[in-house]
């Protein structure tokens, strides 16, 4: 997982970082899907970029916060659908 200080802690930056993994900002191949999930060993939430396999290709760790009130965000994508 990726540095602990760089924990999304708002819905601006999650935003932010859903708008970087549609448009291919953030130079990962194969994206077919983002989820958010919970972290077993600790409980702590992170948001999980997947391919098709369900491999996880990147991951962040999210806010209590963020966690409740961006699934919608994260389900439904933040950019329009064509």
């Amino acid at each position: 997982m990726n540095n602990d200080q760089n924990v999304i802690d708002n819905l601006d930056d999650l935003r932010r970082f859903l708008v970087s993994v549609e448009t291919g900002g953030i130079g990962l191949e194969g994206v077919a899907g983002v989820g958010m999930a919970t972290n077993i060993a600790d409980g702590r939430h992170f948001v999980a970029v997947f391919d098709n396999d369900q491999k996880l290709l990147h991951a962040r760790w999210v806010s209590d916060e963020v966690y409740e009130n961006g699934k919608e965000m994260v389900r439904d994508g933040v950019m329009g659908k064509h």
